[in-house]
């Protein structure tokens, strides 16, 4: 049973203990509409000037409910509140949960962009399948993206390198301890403008290589971006912090000795200054959007890119030789960052004297200068907002 947390008992239906607006407005969509109830005031008159990462929120949230037999129900955005759950809700026991994050953008003349949004539709698709959770309606979920962030368009910064970052999330919420299932789920979207994930900018990180700790494997959940996967990465990305090192580098479960992801992002090679590889999708490693959008992207700009299964030894050997001149990671948080030092089994391994390399820079430049609207847009990922 979900219910919203209010300051008195309600019916799950209205819960008008927030400060709303009277105006009821409604959007079309695919045969359901999407109630808007609107704050009176905004939690700030101006976006924050330094919002950091993912504890500032914006003023609305959407959210639509699924119960077995009758299918999603109720899509509405409504003013940011707090959900109350019953103790019992699958989410807590078994961990049915999966979600999302992706970017809007400000543009110089003002208007808003939104970075290859179906893909990341299509993974949180693709991750409710193998969570076995029910599938959203693709353009429902679209519209309701564009709705709030046109909603919460104050809320969009407008400083270089700052951005609105998206969340989508499903969770599942039917009241029950019997391992199976559930029938009833709560898909929402929340929001919030962010500023750069690393606070150093764009300036290399360290990675420590999980030496026996594992995160995924293949034929398990890897590939799902659901919040168990990175609970699992949290004791070594602690134990590395404590070390002094940015992020942890992933191994594979079976051998224990192929590369497959960073915690916060997808890891690439460069080799000679002009050739990128990229650990190939396994089912144990995450299909990140900003790697798909690098591997289309590079050859572009005239460097030759390829996946790949790559030994770690093998990669610490030519981090030693020279012939990896960069690492680099890449996700919509960090969109790309450059490694400046790997750590294993007690180990340093310096690439490019730790400075950010030239192939790193130039990709992240055409990148989000697509993403803002100051490069050409010459692949159609830009989807408008207003």
């Amino acid at each position: 049973m979900l219910t919203r947390a209010t300051d008195s008992p309600v019916k799950p239906e209205f819960a008008p203990a927030w400060r709303i607006s009277k105006q009821l407005t409604e959007r079309e969509s695919n045969q359901m509409s999407i109630r808007i109830n609107r704050v009176s005031n905004s939690k700030y008159p101006t976006c924050p000037e330094e919002p950091g990462f993912g504890t500032v929120f914006s003023d609305h949230m959407f959210s639509q409910e699924y119960r077995e037999g009758s299918g999603w129900s109720r899509p509405g955005i409504e003013p940011y509140h707090s959900i109350t759950l019953d103790p019992a809700a699958a989410v807590f026991h078994y961990g049915q949960e999966i979600f999302e994050g992706l970017k809007a953008y400000r543009r110089p003349d003002a208007g808003i962009n939104l970075f290859r949004p179906e893909e990341n539709v299509r993974r949180f698709n693709s991750s409710a399948e193998r969570m076995m959770m029910p599938k959203v309606d693709e353009q429902l979920h679209l519209e309701a993206l564009k709705t709030l962030v046109d909603l919460d368009s104050i809320w969009v910064p407008a400083q270089e390198g700052t951005s609105l970052y998206i969340r989508p999330t499903m969770i599942a919420t039917s009241a029950k301890l019997g391992l199976g299932a559930s029938s009833e789920y709560l898909h929402f979207i929340i929001t919030g403008p962010a500023g750069p994930y690393f606070k150093g900018g764009f300036e290399p990180v360290s990675v420590y290589v999980a030496e026996k700790l594992r995160r995924a494997v293949e034929g398990g959940v890897g590939e799902a971006k659901t919040g168990g996967n990175y609970a699992a990465s949290l004791y070594a990305s602690e134990k590395a912090a404590g070390l002094g090192f940015t992020q942890v580098l992933w191994l594979d479960a079976i051998k224990g000795r192929y590369v497959e992801e960073v915690g916060a992002m997808n890891i690439c090679f460069v080799y000679g200054s002009e050739h990128i590889v990229t650990p190939a999708l396994s089912g144990s490693i995450l299909p990140g959007v900003t790697r798909d959008s690098l591997l289309k992207l590079a050859p572009e700009l005239g460097y030759t890119a390829a996946e790949d299964r790559l030994d770690i030894y093998d990669v610490l050997a030519d981090i030693e030789t020279g012939q990896i001149t960069e690492v680099f990671g890449c996700g919509t948080a960090a969109v790309v960052s450059p490694v400046g030092r790997l750590s294993f089994k007690e180990k340093e391994y310096v690439i490019n004297q730790d400075r950010p390399g030239p192939v790193a820079k130039h990709l992240y430049d055409e990148l989000t200068g697509i993403q803002y609207g100051t490069r050409e847009d010459r692949f159609d990922w830009i989807s408008p907002v207003n």
